[in-house]
């Protein structure tokens, strides 16, 4: 009975290693990319620094957005993102970031820039929300980029805590 134990126990760990094995070679865990905090990004944010190579994006209301998103305009955005394209001009950039550290400011919180980088660390593009603003980066097969929006209620999850303070 007790070698019936532990030939269970064996099967289960090897099922685990193998497939634990199986998903590591399947390749699918290194199509996803990094997004990692950059204080050079924040700051090209908050000066307006406007890339004429990217294309911009914006997620949630277009008068302070839950984010922002440049990336090279060699790369394509996967077909069902819910991302709006935004003609972004210096003066676009300073009113959308404005109008979003205004809506931030309202609940004690702040902005910051990420870059968006491949799993090797090559960089592709940059974000920019609160902090708890949570995305997705994959890189698909087909070549295009898929970044998840944030959370529609972002900024209001903020309000409703406030409510009950």
């Amino acid at each position: 009975m007790k070698l019936s134990v532990i030939a269970k126990y064996y099967s289960i760990y090897a099922l685990i290693v193998i497939l634990a094995g199986m998903i590591s070679c399947s390749g699918s865990l290194r199509n996803y990319g990094m997004i990692n905090p950059s204080e050079g990004v924040t700051g090209d944010f908050e000066r307006s620094k406007v890339k004429t190579e990217w294309r911009y994006y914006v997620s949630g209301a277009d008068l302070y957005p839950n984010a922002i998103l440049g990336l090279p305009k060699e790369l394509q955005l996967a077909p069902g993102t819910l991302w709006k394209s935004v003609a972004m001009t210096p003066e676009k950039m300073k009113e959308l970031v404005g109008d979003m550290k205004a809506k931030t400011s309202e609940l004690s919180q702040y902005l910051y820039g990420f870059e968006l980088t491949t799993p090797q660390g090559a960089p592709l593009g940059a974000w920019y929300s609160i902090p708890t603003a949570r995305t997705m980066l994959r890189l698909n097969e087909d070549g295009t980029i898929w970044v998840e929006t944030p959370d529609i209620d972002t900024y209001e999850k903020f309000e409703t805590k406030m409510e009950y303070n």
